[in-house]
């Protein structure tokens, strides 16, 4: 069967650097670099045309040994991927072989070109320019002491036709700088096309990076929500099934509540593992990048109530802004908090849970009075739990300290700043005027009594 491609969700960022690369370049350079053979194939036919004057030349004055080395040349070219400076010093030797086989041939050096093109494109610029220039000067020294020579004799109708070109003086100087400036185009055309190809490659590898990190930083969120609602919900039902056990054949009443709300927990994780799921699966952008707990505040409280806590909830200052990361995090926070004393706490008679503003600081607390043991209660578990709680405290510029009370017990202590708002445009003055109202407006940014709230005894 064939496999049909599905199509990305819009939005969705599937698209590599090399996918981006490919549409930079253009649908002709794309498919030149995916048919390397091809391009080899066509760059030799093409030297052999550019080729085919000298060719023929020296066929004709029947130099058959300049016709076998220039046709090698175009042999060899085919091979410059594979082996770029073998093949450079072989046609080098060719094409300055050539001219010393047959006075009368110039050479049209494309094949010298395509060489040092390529060679520069493997290796470094500097190395590449100071071979042009050597290459130059051996160019320069055959053709002085061979080319030049076997071209004007010292016949009258020679030394007059090299008068007319301006002497030989001006004619060396012509044939030296063309060879020069010829190979140093060639490989600084070369150098300019590798230093694309590195930029490339570093672009490519940056975004390999971030891709990584990304995906680290990913895996971490995943981790920490999955953790968040596994182990507060797991710790939950532990302790009703505990409690239903217990008082099952004292108060069937009160054990089926306990069970009814274990019920409940269930459902409430298998519903936050499904919306964890949900957002990674479908990749909708309406969708939140956290995944929102199951029920407010008070009903996480309200279970871990049922569950045997005895919660006393405290709020202090004005009401917190409506954004649901920062309230995920003090939700969050909490959730772990509780749980870890659900699971870890012994002997607890009071647990207290308090939110405060000031300005621009908002603290949690969260205190139980439970006997503490010897060793460290964040190194019975895997400590996954208060790690998260301080990276959720960072992404708000807050701190969090997890640890024993001096008064006894165990404290969790957040401070996290409130998050800024966007910035709104500015508006513009009205053109009408209007009165001022004879009544003052009233404060709607006026600080609430403190509230406490008892969740249980």
């Amino acid at each position: 069967m064939n496999e049909i491609p599905s199509k990305q969700t819009p939005g969705a960022p599937e698209v590599s650097f090399d996918d981006l690369s490919a549409l930079r370049v253009g649908r002709f350079r794309g498919f030149m670099r995916r048919h390397p053979r091809l391009v080899d194939t066509l760059v030799v036919l093409l030297y052999c045309i550019l080729s085919v004057p000298s060719i023929l030349d020296s066929a004709f004055s029947a130099h058959w040994l300049t016709v076998g080395l220039l046709v090698l040349t175009g042999v060899m070219l085919y091979f410059r991927r594979r082996w770029p400076m073998p093949v450079l010093v072989l046609v080098v030797l060719a094409d300055n072989g050539a001219t010393l086989l047959d006075s009368s041939y110039l050479g049209s050096s494309v094949g010298l070109w395509i060489a040092l093109y390529t060679a520069s494109t493997r290796y470094s610029a500097r190395r590449m320019f100071i071979l042009a220039v050597l290459v130059s000067a051996l160019q320069g020294l055959i053709f002085i002491v061979f080319g030049l020579p076997g071209l004007f004799t010292s016949s009258p109708e020679d030394q007059a036709a090299l008068a007319e070109l301006g002497g030989k003086v001006l004619l060396i100087s012509i044939g030296l700088a063309s060879m020069l400036g010829s190979n140093i185009a060639a490989v600084g055309i070369g150098a300019a096309v590798r230093n694309h190809r590195l930029h490339d490659a570093e672009l490519n590898n940056w975004a390999v990076r971030v891709q990584t990190l990304a995906q680290v930083r990913e895996r971490n969120r995943i981790a920490r929500e999955m953790h968040d609602v596994v182990a507060h919900s797991l710790s939950v039902m532990i302790a009703l099934s505990d409690g239903a056990a217990v008082v099952l054949k004292r108060d069937p009443v009160r054990a089926g509540e306990v069970l009814n709300e274990l019920s409940g927990t269930g459902r409430r994780a298998l519903g936050d593992m499904r919306r964890v799921i949900g957002v990674l699966r479908t990749g909708d952008n309406g969708a939140p990048l956290e995944p929102q707990p199951g029920g407010s505040l008070q009903e996480m409280l309200a279970g871990f109530t049922v569950a045997g806590l005895p919660l006393r909830y405290t709020t202090t200052g004005p009401a917190l802004p409506e954004d649901a990361t920062f309230l995920l995090t003090i939700h969050r926070i909490i959730q772990e908090s509780l749980t870890n004393v659900l699971r870890y706490g012994r002997n607890v008679s009071t647990v207290e849970v308090s939110v405060c503003r000031s300005g621009e600081d908002v603290t949690v607390r969260i205190h139980d009075d439970g006997v503490h043991q010897g060793a460290r209660r964040e190194m019975i578990g895997s400590a996954q739990g208060i790690r998260g709680m301080k990276e959720r405290a960072a992404l708000f510029d807050g701190t969090l300290a997890a640890g024993p009370d001096p008064r006894g017990g165990w404290t969790v202590l957040a401070t996290l700043k409130l998050p800024c708002p966007a910035p709104c445009p500015e508006k513009k003055p009205a053109q009408h005027t209007q009165e001022p109202a004879t009544d003052p407006a009233p404060d709607l940014a006026a600080t609430p009594a403190p509230t406490t709230q008892n969740q249980g005894s």
